[in-house]
């Protein structure tokens, strides 16, 4: 749940959270270690369905918290309200008070990365709908497993196919059993301490070394604003190919994991999807070559980011 300022707990101050590419927790929330790289996500801000994804990544770090305390019981329970004074009131004990007591505890920091396979979804499950596929209806935490059969089939039913189709392609869905949805979640925290992008570093000044400062698509740009893309879905293999990414600017990057700029691999030419056909920085791009000699290996890996993306067809510019 990632409801923004429309929070009614008043126990910390929330995270730092963008919807379309990572969301942050940390250990002092409840299921806190049954997310891994692989599981498909769905995010809501209590009122509607914003859209689904694929973890790609799992980043963790200890650090500090700020918890807000009633000064009467202790408790992080309390409500802030936006239309009543005082401002706070406890849940366990129903003392009403303006400031809380703070206390910073220590804590481990997450933050999971989402934004390669995230497609918006905005409005098209409603609260009741999005509710009804918790595995625990009853459950109100931030964090709760959802049924992701149920959760398919809904978004089937509302025409939402091509969403699902990116998810099930990126998503790790061994621990799925249709009879028991929150199975393996909970085995699953492990996978993702060995399966987090362990040698991101590594590989984009690999990258940098053999490929320059140098995107693909655009040319040459300041090494701050490159990133290591890879090729292929992280969180489903798990491995760093020698031939397996290419130098990108940050926009394009995520334009390449999204769909929306591709490579048809037997001309070797950029191919720009409909939506970018508005902005000339991106059209341009069309029908160009990358800026650099591909190897073998990353020719296949883009023939197939091609079939992900442009098998289905309706996407590209120019006939």
């Amino acid at each position: 749940m990632a409801a923004g300022d429309d929070r009614g707990h008043g126990g910390n101050v929330g995270y730092d959270d963008q919807v379309d590419a990572y969301y942050s927790w940390d250990s002092n929330v409840p299921n806190h270690k049954n997310l891994a790289v692989g599981d498909p996500i769905a995010l809501w801000d209590k009122q509607r369905l914003l859209g689904i994804s694929a973890i790609e990544a799992i980043e963790s770090s200890p650090g500090t918290k700020l918890l807000s305390r009633c000064p009467e019981c202790g408790t992080t329970r309390i409500g802030s309200r936006k239309n009543s004074v005082p401002q706070f009131r406890c849940m366990k004990c129903r003392h009403e008070f303006a400031t809380p007591r703070g206390d910073l505890v220590e804590v481990t920091l997450y933050t999971a990365r989402y934004d390669a396979a995230w497609t918006s979804l905005e409005g098209v499950l409603n609260e009741r709908e999005v509710r009804s596929l918790a595995v625990n209806s009853r459950e109100f935490n931030a964090m709760r497993p959802l049924d992701w059969a149920a959760l398919r089939q809904a978004l089937l039913t509302k025409d939402a196919d091509r969403a699902v189709a990116r998810v099930t392609a990126r998503a790790d869905l061994s621990w799925h059993s249709p009879s028991d949805a929150g199975v393996g979640l909970v085995h699953g925290f492990g996978r993702a301490l060995v399966r987090v992008r362990r040698g991101q570093q590594q590989f984009r000044s690999s990258l940098l070394a053999t490929q320059g400062s140098v995107c693909a698509f655009t040319g040459a740009a300041p090494p701050r604003v490159l990133e290591a893309g890879h090729l292929y879905s992280y969180a489903q293999v798990g491995t760093h190919h020698k031939h397996g990414g290419l130098m990108l600017r940050r926009d394009i990057h995520r334009l390449f994991d999204d769909g929306m700029l591709a490579v048809e691999p037997a001309k070797l030419r950029i191919d720009v999807a409909q939506p970018l056909a508005a902005y000339p920085q991106y059209a341009r791009l069309h029908g160009e070559r990358l800026t650099l000699r591909l190897q073998d290996e990353q020719v296949d890996w883009l023939g197939k980011h091609w079939d992900e993306h442009r098998a289905a067809g309706g996407q590209r510019i120019f006939g």
